[in-house]
């Protein structure tokens, strides 16, 4: 049952190349606006705090704070109106659900940056 569900959901749904990314990672994501007739691109640039779901039904949560108001969005990875996804910065975190993360302020909701070997 499980792979004729995957068979149809390969065929109906484009598959988009986005990078491959985690928790604790600092993303940029751009998607469409529609405005009546208008349509317009917004960012969304915050720290990933979760991945859930595998495959075309994969979604991620991503955190920001805008004005000293937490804000999260969940976004589908395979939303029609998401146009690219950039990768900011690596995070070194130890959890694939970084939840405690809202709990923390200023200094203490820093996340260690990761160093890959093309930047030593």
């Amino acid at each position: 049952m499980e792979s004729i569900v995957r068979e149809v959901e390969s065929l109906l749904i484009p598959n988009k190349d986005f990078p491959e990314f985690s928790a604790g990672d600092t993303i940029t994501v751009y998607y469409e606006i529609r405005e009546g007739e208008k349509v317009r691109t917004q960012f969304f640039r915050g720290v990933v705090i979760q991945i859930k779901g595998h495959g075309l039904t994969k979604t991620f949560t991503i955190r920001k704070i805008s004005n000293t108001v937490g804000v999260e969005r969940i976004f589908p990875i395979n939303m029609p109106t998401l146009q690219k996804i950039e990768i900011n910065k690596r995070g070194k975190v130890r959890q694939s659900r970084i939840f405690y993360f809202r709990k923390l302020r200023g200094k203490k909701a820093r996340i260690k940056e990761l160093r890959t070997q093309s930047q030593k």
